[in-house]
């Protein structure tokens, strides 16, 4: 299995409980090479990555619309979640727990 695909923050140790979700949904995004991911007054773009069952990665983004940029990581856990860290340059790690989303359609 991989860390590849849209997964939902649920758990983010370092913060209030509901500091994740002020915006919206906390999620982080992980495609070939690339990926994305916000909570609170975060977002980034993920730049690196693989379809492996743990990666590190750099990312460039806002931080309370100020310029932010770091790195990270995210590994496979045994019940199908995943942990890691998004680490500001210079300052916060910021752990998560997340799941993976499941989609469904409306008929």
């Amino acid at each position: 299995m991989s860390v590849l695909g849209r997964w939902r923050i649920v758990e983010m140790p370092d913060y209030t409980d509901d500091y994740p979700d002020m915006m919206e949904p906390a999620y982080i995004l992980f495609e070939a090479g690339r990926g994305e991911f916000a909570f609170g007054c975060v977002t980034g773009q993920i730049l690196g990555g693989g379809d492996t069952a743990s990666i590190a990665f750099s990312w460039t983004g806002n931080d309370e619309m100020d310029e932010a940029q770091g790195d990270g990581w995210a590994e496979l856990q045994p019940d199908g979640s995943i942990t890691g860290a998004i680490c500001f340059h210079n300052g916060d790690e910021a752990n998560f727990v997340a799941r993976r989303e499941t989609s469904s359609t409306a008929c």
